[in-house]
């Protein structure tokens, strides 16, 4: 039974930072490419960041780069996200996700919300 639990959400005051984390279950983590993704009111789901199996490579949406760093412990299986000089623009509902090649995984999202 595949699982993905995101934690470490919350209100944040701009400029602030928060780290995200995923736990990941029922599936061989290490072999599989592993992402963020957000949701903001109103907007559809875009791709924060992502990274290799091996956490060897990582990418990252534009308006992410310089400030946010995904990373990955294939030991403990967790997945995470360092946000820092968080804006308003960044308050979404962030989903851990992956795929395997013949179904994907989804968590069911947390929210971080940046506001004064």
């Amino acid at each position: 039974q595949v699982q993905l639990v995101e934690s470490g959400g919350g209100l944040v005051q701009p400029g602030g930072s928060l780290r995200l984390s995923c736990a990941a279950s029922g599936f061989t983590f290490s072999r599989l490419y592993m992402s963020w993704y957000r949701q903001a009111p109103g907007k559809e789901r875009e791709l924060v960041a992502g990274i290799t199996s091996t956490g060897g490579s990582t990418n990252y949406a534009d308006s992410m780069k310089g400030r946010f760093t995904i990373s990955r412990d294939n030991v403990k299986n967790m997945l995470y996200l360092q946000m820092n000089s968080l804006k308003p623009e960044d308050t979404a509902v962030y989903y851990c996700y992956a795929d395997s090649g013949h179904a994907e995984y989804w968590g069911k999202g947390i929210l971080v919300t940046v506001s004064s």
